[in-house]
């Protein structure tokens, strides 16, 4: 195994990490849907505040969909708003769970991720429970957090900083995993370890080197 032995406690980001990801899918289907070029979609998607905000629970689903009908300028109902949405999200490997359940053996294993309702709903109703026969990824980790819930998001100190206080972890004895660079750099700032998964096996080929 790669990493340190002096690693008690691993943090896993979930998009990139675990669940297969790809913004571009969801770029493209607003951009079917508005009309716009994605280049376009896509600038409006990394500038407005709106993304952000619904990541920390600072607005409603309601919210967020009125945020992007105006946004993209779209009158796209609801289920069509959501399917867009959510067609970032391409699936869960079996191989990274059977694998966080082997991990959670020999380590303190949880999830932090920058998430929002809407595609939390999608992962349990549509890729877990059809695929896995689970209602949630809870099984996966000794605890989970999700941003839209803690009204936090990564790259910020104060997410990290609960996760260790509420579990009594030591910065250094932490490994923290995930695909954002800012995400990272905001863990190592506070002296955790990390590890930037730049692609999507990074995580089996650690794990089992």
């Amino acid at each position: 195994m790669a990493q340190a032995s002096s690693v008690k406690n691993l943090i896993f980001d979930l998009g990139g990490v675990i669940l297969d990801l790809s913004v571009d899918h969801t770029l493209q289907s607003f951009s079917d849907l508005s009309g716009l070029e994605k280049k376009k979609v896509k600038e409006l998607f990394i500038s407005a505040p709106g993304f952000l905000e619904y990541e920390k629970g600072l607005i409603d689903d309601e919210e967020f969909r009125s945020f992007v009908r105006k946004l993209y300028n779209v009158t796209a109902d609801d289920a069509a708003l959501d399917a867009s949405w959510n067609a970032m999200l391409r699936g869960i490997p079996q191989q990274k769970l059977d694998l966080l359940l082997s991990l959670k053996n020999k380590f303190n294993v949880y999830l932090l991720s920058n998430t929002n309702t809407i595609h939390l709903n999608y992962i349990h109703d549509k890729i877990l429970l059809p695929h896995f026969q689970e209602k949630s990824l809870d099984r996966y980790f000794h605890k989970t957090y999700y941003s839209h819930l803690m009204k936090k998001r990564k790259p910020d100190a104060d997410i990290f900083e609960q996760v260790l206080e509420e579990n009594r972890l030591a910065p250094q004895e932490t490994l923290f995993l995930d695909d954002n660079a800012d995400n990272i750099a905001g863990a190592k700032a506070l002296g955790i370890q990390t590890v930037h998964v730049v692609t999507p096996d990074v995580i089996m080929d650690y794990f089992n080197d």
